[in-house]
């Protein structure tokens, strides 16, 4: 009786072979796409954003009974060190938070930062019969009557760093400062520096 042919297993190495082939080819492009954004990211150097609060102010403060009421007013200065990256903020927002509450909530127009730039963010925050819980209220006067009060800014931004005409993906920008802010005639407002988490 004769042996059957060997075609069938010469097929099925040859599929194997084409296979193994192909993963060799898709894997070595992704060694070497990734090889070219370590060394582009190498060359770049990026470094930290760095946010402070230059300015603080507060204004129409009334707290009456557990109710707050007041415009806080801020000068957030924003600052790119990078040399070669530029920055595209597509939103903006910004709140106030006394404790763990949120007293106040606003949102900054887009712009586009150059690289080593600073640019200088104003923003105004209204609370507006604000109900704060009684432990806060209790706190928050009793910060008043020793002459300040801390509260925390928050600034939430989706940004997009520019290389060259590369624009990259949307990334989110997150900034926590908590400044102090005087209410007493005789003290100044102090430069408080920020964290930044992006």
């Amino acid at each position: 009786m004769a042996n059957p042919p060997a075609q069938p297993v010469m097929r099925q190495r040859g599929s194997f072979n084409l296979v193994r082939c192909i993963a060799i080819i898709l894997l070595a492009l992704i060694v070497i796409v990734g090889l070219a954004i370590l060394i582009t990211w190498l060359a770049i150097k990026p470094k930290k954003l760095d946010y402070t609060i230059e300015d603080g102010s507060v204004h129409d403060f009334n707290l009456n009974y557990n109710h707050l009421n007041g415009s806080f007013d801020f000068l957030i200065r924003a600052h790119n060190p990078n040399g070669k990256l530029s920055m595209y903020y597509d939103s903006i927002e910004v709140s106030l938070a006394y404790g763990h509450q949120t007293i106040a909530f606003n949102t900054l127009e887009p712009f586009h930062q150059p690289h080593k730039n600073v640019t200088r963010l104003r923003t105004n925050l209204v609370a507006r019969d604000i109900s704060l819980s009684q432990g806060a209220a209790r706190d928050m006067r009793l910060d008043k009557a020793s002459g300040e009060v801390e509260f925390y800014v928050k600034l939430k931004a989706r940004i997009r760093y520019k290389v060259g005409a590369i624009k990259l993906r949307h990334q989110t920008l997150k900034v926590s400062c908590s400044p102090l802010l005087h209410f007493s005639k005789y003290k100044t407002f102090e430069r408080t520096y920020c964290d930044t988490d992006l």
